[in-house]
């Protein structure tokens, strides 16, 4: 026999776990045990919950709605949630959320104030004295280190090549600038954070005025020229001729008039591009340019004969002029 007191306790039940619902709808199915409280449920709400699967239990204090999926955004969002103070996704977690080279999916990666002592598989925290509001931002969603301080937590955990990768795509999209990534670096550099050198060294290379790449190709072509001992050629060069533009190219030298092209296959295939593409590279040579075609699969395998035909362009520049 159900009496009325019952179906009040019930009634009373039902309206928390819809006001739960309706808060956790609004943080990707994520709630604490604070908010759940503050709704209208107890301990033994929470207790009931979590044995009948309603509320399953992500970290201590922190809950995802019975059915909603653990994903990896949720399972970050969650992560930012259980820290105990201020916490923000960083390193691989963050430059993911920000589209950025280096990002990963297969941790979770968060910086906090302070991490309950507990080991969670999966997870990596990084904790911190200095987690200023200035250095935090919400992305997708997740709070999240702002661009310039997950380009310098990237260092701290991917390869100096991959971070420039990041530094050049961030420049490009105009997330931020040289001068906001060199104001950072004075406000933060006598704190001893990790990745500040790989970052320093990285943004000495960018002169404030100078052209980014334009994908993380031509990111790698110019490391590659760098390793070999070959100046940095000037990205995204407009020759001209008699005031006229006869191309724009990926790289040059054009001291020398030496153009690189980067052949991406995307960008170069079918009949209206290879007509495009002889139109410019006769356009160049009728000028005097020596051009020299460049593939991804040249970058990875080292580009030798790549820098071989640089050197060989320079020398017979040199030898004409001289």
């Amino acid at each position: 026999m159900v009496t009325r007191g019952d179906e009040r306790r019930s009634s009373s039940m039902s309206t928390v776990d819809e006001r739960l619902a309706q808060h956790a709808a609004l943080h990707r199915g994520v709630f604490t045990l604070d908010e759940a409280l503050a709704l209208g449920a107890t301990n033994s709400t929470r207790d009931h919950r979590v044995r009948d699967g309603r509320w399953v239990v992500v970290h201590r204090g922190v809950y995802l709605v019975g059915g909603a999926p653990l994903t990896w955004h949720v399972r970050l969002y969650a992560a930012c949630r259980a820290a105990a103070g201020e916490a923000a996704a960083s390193g691989q977690s963050a430059a993911c959320l920000w589209s950025l080279p280096g990002g990963s999916t297969r941790t979770v990666e968060i910086t906090c104030d302070r991490w309950r002592r507990m080991h969670v598989p999966g997870l990596v925290v990084h904790e911190t004295g200095f987690l200023p509001a200035g250095d935090m931002t919400v992305v997708q969603g997740i709070p999240c280190l702002t661009v310039e301080r997950t380009l310098l937590s990237l260092g701290a955990v991917v390869p100096a090549s991959v971070v420039e990768m990041a530094v050049d795509v961030a420049l490009r999209r105009e997330l931020t600038s040289v001068a906001e990534l060199r104001s950072m670096l004075r406000r933060l550099s006598g704190r001893g954070r990790n990745g500040v050198g790989v970052l320093r060294r990285i943004v000495a290379l960018h002169d404030q005025d100078s052209q980014v790449t334009e994908s993380v190709m031509e990111t790698r072509l110019k490391q590659l020229l760098r390793r070999s001992g070959l100046p940095s050629p000037e990205f995204q060069y407009e020759v001209r001729a008699k005031n006229r533009l006869i191309a724009r190219v990926d790289a040059a030298y054009p001291e020398h008039r030496i153009a690189i092209e980067y052949d991406s296959y995307e960008h170069h295939t079918g009949r209206a591009a290879l007509v495009r593409d002889t139109r410019r590279r006769n356009a160049l040579t009728g000028n005097g340019w020596s051009v020299i075609g460049v593939t991804a699969a040249d970058v990875i395998d080292g580009g030798d004969h790549v820098v071989a035909m640089i050197r060989a362009a320079r020398a017979r520049s040199g030898a004409r002029s001289a």
